[in-house]
């Protein structure tokens, strides 16, 4: 939906940005920009991804973490830094304050892969696990603030923050000139809020689009309202914008600049996540792959040429092993069935053959036979079969039935 209206001069400027570019020159990288043959095929037009999940610590994160810290007086640097982050945050704070000697601690979630915490920890960090949700860690970590007087570092709601995330979109602008179309993910608001101002001031020609997961979208309803408004238990599988009430501080930018703002399903940010697998070759976090699910979704409202920014790419092996399961469900090639056979020798035998004539690769077999809801002679199977397609998936459903099984929904 299109929300835009007119606001104010914004708190952060074109000027601001580039301020940030040229302090951020010989720290953050400036990340390719890769073409994807298959989306541009879908859309009609050229599309291209900015590979902000190959920015060191994987993620956006770094350049306004860098930038609001370095813009820090001596007296406040000497106090040290915090932050509450279940990931992109934590890593980019960590090492943006390395970088410049200041002293980080880090509040991260008790629940928070491990992964992440290693790395954060790796960077340079004092790392806490203290609440299962992040709200409960962005708590302690201002307690901690108050209690120490260490600074802290906001991950999207701070006008330094919003100029670092905004020197991405001067590298689109630099990298695909005849760009027509940005897309990016919103969670806070801090990359959309940057980027806006940043492409909107050299060419307001250009259409910007936000992101958001369906079950995380505090975006839509708090455009609606003309202010940030609170979404109760957001849910979703990208903790990357799983944020429950817009920045204030963003808010006002995104409002003003954000052409519009798109939700997308879990099943669609399966589907993106696996694409940029297998066609781009680029490991992205579910959140990093939000611009590519909106473009699979509705790929004729998009005008070409198109930037797709791949905000990061720090995804725990766990989920990504689940999430890439679901996408290959979610298009057909992956398919668990339960059925019903008589308990006897040779049965799992013929059963398999039935799938080999239909060349459906088994994955896995568990058997159950102690069940009060099975006859005394009867067992049941769940199969994990590797499909080709929704097609292939019916054609193993009707060979299944066709040789007397009984499979249950």
């Amino acid at each position: 939906m299109n929300y835009r209206k007119a606001h104010p001069v914004p708190p952060v400027t074109l000027d601001d940005v580039r301020g940030a570019q040229k302090m951020l020159s010989g720290v953050a990288r400036t990340t390719a920009m890769e073409g994807s043959r298959h989306l541009t095929q879908l859309v009609g037009a050229p599309v291209h991804f900015k590979c902000e999940n190959l920015q060191r610590t994987g993620s956006f994160k770094l350049r306004g973490a860098y930038v609001r810290i370095a813009g820090l007086l001596p007296e406040e640097r000497a106090a040290g830094v915090v932050a509450a982050s279940a990931g992109n945050h934590a890593q980019g704070v960590a090492l943006a304050s390395t970088l410049l000697g200041v002293r980080s601690t880090v509040f991260m979630p008790k629940g928070a892969p491990l992964p992440k915490i290693s790395a954060t920890r790796h960077y340079g960090a004092e790392v806490r696990l203290h609440g299962q949700v992040v709200d409960e860690t962005l708590a302690a970590a201002q307690e901690y603030a108050a209690e120490t007087g260490a600074v802290f570092i906001h991950p999207f709601d701070h006008p330094d923050v919003i100029a670092g995330q905004g020197t991405v979109g001067l590298e689109i602008l630099e990298q695909c000139p005849e760009v027509r179309t940005v897309v990016l993910g919103i969670g806070g608001g801090g990359l959309a809020a940057g980027v806006a101002i940043a492409v909107k001031a050299l060419r307001p020609d250009v259409r910007i689009v936000g992101v958001q997961a369906a079950g995380a979208a505090a975006y839509p309803p708090s455009l609606a309202a003309g202010r940030p408004v609170s979404i109760e238990n957001p849910v979703t599988m990208a903790d990357g914008m799983k944020v429950g009430r817009p920045g204030d501080v963003p808010f006002g930018i995104v409002d003003a600049l954000v052409d519009e703002v798109r939700t997308v399903t879990e099943d669609e940010l399966s589907a993106a996540l696996l694409l940029c697998l297998e066609r781009a070759k680029l490991v992205v976090e579910p959140a990093g792959a939000s611009p590519v699910a909106a473009l699979l979704s509705d790929p004729g409202a998009f005008e070409g040429p198109v930037v797709a920014v791949l905000s990061g790419g720090n995804v725990d092996p766990v989920l990504l092993q689940r999430v890439l399961r679901h996408g290959m469900a979610a298009q057909g090639r992956y398919l668990a069935v339960r059925l019903r056979l008589t308990d006897r020798p040779g049965a799992l035998a013929t059963l398999l053959g039935v799938l080999s004539v239909v060349d459906a690769n088994v994955l896995d077999v568990s058997h159950v036979r102690t069940d009060p809801r099975l006859g005394l002679a009867e067992a049941e199977v769940e199969l994990h079969l590797e499909t080709k397609g929704p097609e292939h998936c019916a054609e193993v459903g009707r060979a299944l039935r066709e040789a007397g099984y009984t499979v249950i929904d």
